[in-house]
């Protein structure tokens, strides 16, 4: 078997498929040199072909797993495919070792996954707590940062009897991409917004892998969507209208009653009226009483929620969990106050409706930090929020110019060449009482190795300052 792609989910991917007998071969464009950091977690069994895309590993392999990171439209994939050879991505391997092995497991587990443009792995991680807080054993991976077949493959390493209820999966488009089978009993989607326009070609495109979260699901699945989201809604109009067997959808929402979750007042209320009409709404919880704060945190509270009860948490362990989780790092995340200003570190925020979400979660004045590398976003659509909310913009990186022309006429607008030099300015410009955000709808890959390499240099300089 072939492993396209090294990183995170092809160490995963490599490692587990060795454990269960396959020889295997793990090729990436990158030299050795680049994947210095990931190789010394393989098995010594694994096979290495770096630094370039042999044509034979492709055409002769017996099956093809593609790293999420790695197009499926590239020429060596393409002429593969062309022959006939299997190609599934990491998330679909997971999906199949897991049912495979229902035997040796004595029972079923099943996934709950979640996708979406912004909130997802706050959605996912809440998910899981509240899961765990429930009673249940599960296992959380994906996009979140671990890759699925790795923890799946670390579980094996403690216990060929794993004893696990539920999968808790975040699953990216590019990793719904090469879905065949997977089938979550749970599934939600919790925005479309336009991100990844550098590698597809139209929203449309983009949305439809998204959807592919729900493409298997049928009687007895479920399926959360965001009811005040067009670009979900879609997904229900479009999508779920052309299928004859169809989950059942359930919805979360902070303007209108749903069958789901609702805000009314500034009160969460549960409602699920299937298979029979339920007249009463009880109320979840206060929106205040929720731990983690903003907009958006709402909204990803309130799917997890719905996850979560749909798939028999007990509803005090839901409540419980909506106080106690933190939520993650780099996302709207409090660094420090320091003379009357607030930090925030929302290095996560990488495209237009990430930064967007972050805007209308404060009421103060924002000195915002932006940029990095554009992935096609259309920064106009920040305008009002800027225009309402924005003290003053500090651009850096390759997108800089592209955002001042976008909306740099509607406040100060600084550039900065490096991080420093924007915390440096953006402190100049604050007063007692602004929120500095980094927030900077862009990728990180100019300047930073990664998103999280660029929130945590960021809080080092924030905690640095006197």
């Amino acid at each position: 078997m072939t492993v396209v792609g090294l990183a995170r989910s092809g160490t995963g991917a490599a490692n587990l498929l060795s454990e269960l007998g396959a020889i295997v071969t793990v090729t990436d464009i990158k030299t050795e040199d680049q994947l210095k950091d990931f190789i010394p977690g393989l098995k010594p069994s694994v096979r290495l072909a770096l630094g370039s895309h042999p044509k034979d590993i492709f055409t002769k392999a017996d099956v093809l797993i593609i790293s999420p990171g790695v197009p499926l439209d590239i020429p060596p994939i393409a002429m593969a495919a062309k022959r006939g050879v299997p190609i599934i991505g990491e998330l679909e391997l997971a999906y199949q070792v897991i049912r495979s092995q229902k035997t040796e497991y004595r029972k079923q587990i099943e996934f709950l996954a979640v996708t979406g443009t912004n909130g997802k792995s706050t959605t996912t991680a809440l998910l899981d707590f509240m899961m765990k807080k429930g009673g249940y054993k599960t296992i959380l991976g994906g996009n979140i940062g671990n890759a699925l077949t790795e923890e799946i493959y670390k579980q094996r390493a403690k216990s060929k009897e794993q004893n696990v209820d539920y999968i808790v999966a975040e699953a990216s488009s590019f990793q719904l991409e090469s879905i065949k089978d997977f089938r979550p009993k749970g599934a939600a989607i919790v925005n479309i917004t336009p991100d990844h326009l550098d590698r597809y070609h139209s929203l449309e495109e983009y949305r439809n892998a998204k959807a592919k979260i729900c493409e298997n699901q049928g009687t007895g699945d479920f399926l959360v969507l965001n009811h005040d989201d067009p670009e979900t809604m879609k997904v229900k109009s479009e999508k779920l209208k052309v299928k004859s067997v169809k989950p059942k959808i359930f919805f979360f929402s902070r303007k209108e009653e749903v069958n789901g979750i609702y805000l009314k007042n500034e009160v969460v209320y549960c409602s699920f009226q299937d298979p029979t009409p339920d007249t009463r709404h009880p109320a979840l919880i206060k929106a205040d009483e929720i731990k983690i704060k903003g907009v958006h945190n709402l909204e990803n509270a309130m799917a997890a929620s719905a996850m979560a009860l749909l798939a028999g948490c007990p509803m005090e362990a839901v409540i419980d969990s909506l106080k106690e989780f933190h939520g993650l790092e780099h996302r709207l995340e409090f660094v420090r106050e320091l003379h009357g200003v607030s930090y925030f570190n929302d290095s996560k925020g990488t495209n237009v409706g990430a930064v967007m979400k972050s805007l209308e979660s404060f009421s103060g004045p924002i000195i915002l930090i932006a940029g990095g590398r554009d992935k096609a976003g259309d920064f106009s659509l920040m305008r009002q929020l800027v225009s309402e909310r924005v003290k003053a913009i500090v651009l850096m990186g390759e997108a800089s110019e592209k955002i001042g022309k976008a909306v740099g006429d509607l406040t100060e607008t600084v550039q900065a060449k490096d991080l420093k030099e924007a915390v440096a300015v953006s402190r100049k410009l604050s007063a007692e009482g602004d929120v500095v955000l980094l927030s900077p709808a862009c990728a990180s890959f100019d300047m930073f190795r990664d998103f999280e390499d660029r929130g945590r240099q960021f809080k080092k300089i924030i905690m640095e300052m006197q």
